[in-house]
């Protein structure tokens, strides 16, 4: 990567748990992991599944100084962190963020909580590398390195959940995941957070057929993120947190009629790269 390159790059497009076969082979099984890279910095939002080869790929580019910004703490977005590498690295230092449950639980008890016995064998004190964890509450305005300015929002999502604008080296890329639309109501949140995006991840585990059966479980649908889209002018739209039960050849198709109404739409697979 050159240094004035701006890449994004996805490790974990799946939510609620990872999957395999061969209806998955395409777009992929890992669940959410998101990486950003410029001039030589990787930011990380959220730690799923896909978070083990993200670490294989920084620990190849030799990269010893990496963020990760958890959306929230629901296992699909958690369940790498104990396989992410960099955090048992002396040489590395690791800086861990999360505002979801501000004033209620802070990033290093929600680690200490996760990476426990009897559901892991090995509590987080056998993290060699140098850790820093980072509280803030949804509506922050986070600076974490120079040049780099992080807007949040609070996302309508059963335990709460963390919706990120990442304003860096010229480029606007809005995360919008984990969130549930009201039917007739475009989201300000994420209105806010999308506005002139270079480019929107948006929710889209159901379509509008699913939402009745599943109001409530905090998701939303890719026609929903074409009206906001449309709204906040966003250049390019990108599908993701994909349910579990969808194939390729579904989102294949959920792609295709996405593309009708919006044609700068995909839907995000494991491994994607982008240069923005």
């Amino acid at each position: 990567m050159k240094n004035d390159s701006f890449e994004l790059k996805f490790w974990g497009v799946r939510g609620s748990i990872p999957v395999s076969g061969p209806e998955f082979e395409r777009y992929g099984g890992n669940t959410s992991c998101i990486e950003l890279r410029h001039n030589g910095r990787h930011i990380l939002f959220d730690a799923g599944t896909g978070a083990r080869e993200a670490a294989l790929s920084l620990a190849k580019a030799g990269v010893n100084d990496v963020d990760v910004f958890f959306t929230h703490s629901h296992y699909d977005h958690m369940i790498g962190l104990p396989f992410f590498n960099p955090i048992y690295d002396p040489k590395v230092s690791v800086d861990l963020w999360s505002g979801h449950l501000a004033g209620k639980t802070t990033t290093r008890q929600l680690i200490g909580q996760f990476m426990r016995p009897p559901w892991f064998p090995v509590e987080p004190d056998i993290c060699r590398a140098t850790m820093g964890f980072r509280d803030f509450a949804a509506g922050d305005t986070l600076k974490p390195h120079p040049g780099i300015v992080i807007h949040t929002a609070k996302l309508n999502h059963p335990g709460g959940c963390v919706g990120y604008r990442v304003e860096w080296g010229g480029r606007i890329i809005a995360l919008v995941y984990d969130t549930e639309h009201v039917n007739g109501h475009l989201d300000e949140a994420a209105l806010s957070l999308m506005a002139g995006a270079d480019l929107a991840i948006y929710d889209a585990t159901y379509v509008e057929a699913e939402m009745q059966k599943h109001l409530g479980f905090g998701h939303s649908t890719w026609q929903e993120g074409v009206k906001l889209a449309k709204k906040a002018g966003v250049k390019r739209l990108a599908l993701f947190h994909h349910a579990q039960w969808r194939t390729d050849k579904q989102l294949d198709d959920m792609q295709r009629e996405a593309r009708e109404s919006f044609p700068e739409t995909f839907a995000a697979f494991d491994g994607q790269l982008l240069e923005l």
